[in-house]
Formats: structure tokens, sequence, C-alpha cells
């Protein structure tokens, strides 16, 4: 045969379809236990290569590579002290607030405190802390559980979400933590959260419950527009989810699998706490550890008015990071041409931009503190002070 000849064969295969796949029980049962490939950032790869016609070692161009296998342990917990230095109990009024901490090496050091969405926990911030610590060594991190979630419990059954009590509550947290680790004054803050927690930390910049601390915010992958729009399709979300699952590992596995997390190292740190069971047996299934179907009365008012307060918070910087520029309302477009904020997005990420893309955000977000970081700040010296110092005559030895 010709290189010609050869050529043009080679081209006609090409084109040919794959063969239909075939799978007996065994090799479902196989399949059901392989991850996509992930990218370098951890993401799922929209594209599986598992179905792909490759040429063999012995030029059966039609064999179907051997499906990789990826162990369970893929799909394992990672323990919150890989990420955090601390978890500490803060009692107050009515509320046991459980928290991750990582104190600042210094005082003069930043604290981050976080605040996650509805329904997840402090963990949502595990890697991003991480990707933080390296960014900004010094640096102090506070990720608690709301009320409601994760650990942190209340002293009467009936759940109170409203923003207020949730920014409340986040102030408390901070103060509390100040005092517990005997800090005479609270270091440069600065504020994010994640859906739901871009509102309340708003709502604590915007009340000012942090006096002149609050150095900037940062909300991540909610505005007031595009939330109230979602609000309407909830309901539907939350009734296709399982509800629940035979272990950890398949919680984590789901996460994953559903692309609901994009990042599957994230997934196995903050998926965990999402997730409880009532009796300590192995044939007890893992259920949602928070009802969000219960959190419908709050659902309007979290996010009403967000964009207005998020842009009206004076001596504070502003930080809006999404996963899509179709998120944006009139009010925050008016303002970003207006230049009264700074905006990122990661159309790469799904919701949890924080989880899918941990690295990139503390790129943004360390940028960001060092911007608006006051200690760097240098201030021309005082007139009297000059005057003091002989570099300055006053104005009437001047003449």
């Amino acid at each position: 045969m010709s290189a010609l000849q050869r050529s043009f064969a080679k081209a006609q295969l090409q084109n040919l379809p794959p063969p239909p796949a075939v799978f007996d029980e065994a090799e479902e049962d196989a399949a059901s236990e392989e991850h996509p490939p992930l990218s370098k950032n951890g993401s799922s790869s929209s594209a599986s290569s598992t179905g792909t016609i490759t040429a063999s070692a012995d030029k059966n161009l039609f064999e179907r590579p051997t499906v990789r296998q990826h162990p369970r342990s893929q799909y394992e917990p990672l323990p919150w002290q890989n990420f955090f230095e601390q978890e500490i109990f803060l009692d107050g009024d009515d509320i046991r607030s459980h928290t991750y901490f990582t104190p600042p090496a210094t005082a003069e050091a930043p604290l981050f405190c976080f605040h996650h969405g509805a329904g997840a926990s402090g963990l949502s911030f595990a890697l991003l802390t991480s990707a933080l610590k390296a960014a900004l060594p010094e640096a102090g991190f506070l990720s608690p559980d709301c009320r409601g979630h994760g650990q942190t419990t209340t002293a009467t059954k009936d759940l109170d979400l409203s923003l207020e009590t949730l920014a409340t509550d986040l102030a408390f947290v901070v103060n509390a933590t100040s005092a517990k680790s005997g800090w005479s004054k609270l270091p440069p803050v600065v504020l994010l959260g994640h859906s739901l927690g871009g509102a309340v930390v708003t709502e604590l910049a915007h009340r000012k419950l942090l006096g002149n601390s609050v150095l900037g915010y940062g909300v991540l992958d909610v505005v007031e527009g595009s939330a109230m729009d979602a609000l309407q399709s909830m309901e539907q979300y939350l009734s296709t989810r399982p509800r629940s699952f035979p272990s950890i590992s398949r919680g984590i596995e789901w996460h994953v699998r559903s692309r609901t997390l994009r990042n599957s190292n994230s997934a196995r740190v903050s998926v965990p706490p999402l997730l409880t069971q009532k009796a300590d047996n192995d044939d007890v299934p893992f259920t949602w550890r928070t009802d969000l179907s219960a959190t419908k009365p709050f659902w309007e008012k979290w996010f009403t008015g967000l964009s207005t307060k998020f842009l009206s918070v004076p001596g504070a910087g502003k930080l809006l990071i999404l996963a899509g520029t179709d998120r944006l309302d009139k009010e925050l477009m008016i303002g970003q041409m207006q230049g009264k904020y700074q905006l990122q997005v990661f159309p790469e990420s799904g919701h949890f931009v924080h989880e899918d893309q941990p690295e990139k955000t503390a790129m943004v977000v360390a940028d960001f503190f060092r911007r608006n970081d006051r200690s760097t700040l240098v201030l021309p010296p005082k007139v009297d002070d000059l005057i003091r110092q002989g570099k300055l005559k006053p104005v009437h030895q001047a003449k």
C-alpha cells in the first residue's frame, strides 16, 4: 500500500463512529466506582476520555482502552486539622457557636472572617484558607458554622435565620474570639461570605457591628437580582437531591458526580459536616443536617436590598466574585462602571466559586487585602512636626 493510500485509509477510519458500548453487571459496578479525570484545579473535565477510541500498542485500532479504576479513598473525608489550627466553642446568650480558627501571627496581621451559604458549614472555606495562608503567612482565619448548621447549637428549637440575627451572630463570634484570645483590640478584619453568607457580611458591614475594624468585605456569587430569580426554583432543586446516603463517602461522591462541587478535594472536607447519622449504626443512613426547606420563610428577606447595601458602606473595600457576568443586576452594573467595587469573574467554576477555584480565589482576595491595607499607607508629615524638627520655618519667620 502506498503512502497516499495509507493516508486515505487513516482518514476514513477516523470518521467511523465508535462501536456501541456493552456492559455486563460487573462492568457497570466498575464504572460506578470511576471518577471523571480531574484538571489541575481539581475540577472534573466536561469531556470524559473513557469512551475514546485509541490505537493500542499492537495497532488494533478499534480496541477499547482499559477503564481506569479509582480507589474509594478518592471520596474519603479529609480532617479539618489539615486546614485550621483550632476548633472552638463560644457560648452566647442563646447560642453555642462552633468555629474553625487559625490565629493571626501578629497583632497587625489581618483576620479573614468567613460566612458560608445556606446548608453549608465553616469547612466550605477549608481549601481557600490553605491557599490564603500560603499567600499571606501571618494572616488569621475564622470560619464559623452559623446557627442551624454544623456543630453550632441554639437554646431554642425555633430556627431564627433572619439576616439581622445572623449578622449579630457573626459579630459575636469575632468579638468572643478576640476576648478568648486576649487581644487588646480587633485586628484588621476582612469579611468574606458565600451566597447567603454574602448577604450576612454585607449586613454586618452596613450596620457597622465591628466598628472601624472592617478593612473590606467580599461577596461570593450572589447578587440581589439573580438570587431572587433563583429562589423560584429552590424547592424544585431540593426535591431532586437524594434524601440520604449509605455513607459519608457516598455523599461526597454525589456532590462531585452531580457537579454541585467541581473540586473533589474540597468536597472531601466540606461535605462531611453537611450530613448526620441519627444512630451509631452502619445500617442507618446519613441524612442532611440542615433542613433547607424549613428556611423558606427567610429566603426573600435574605437578598432584598442587597445591592444597595453592598454599594453604600463607606470606608471599606468591596469585592464581588461571580461565576458569570450574567449574574450582575442593573444597580451593580452601574456601580461597576463607577468603580465602586472590584469585580472578578470565574466562568469555569460553579456556584461554589471558592471551593471550585480556591487558588484563584485566594489570589484575588490576597490582592484585595493588599490594595486596602491601611498599614501600608504612608501619610505626609504634619506641618507642626516639620517645624519642631527644624525642617520648615513658621510663616512669620519665612517672611
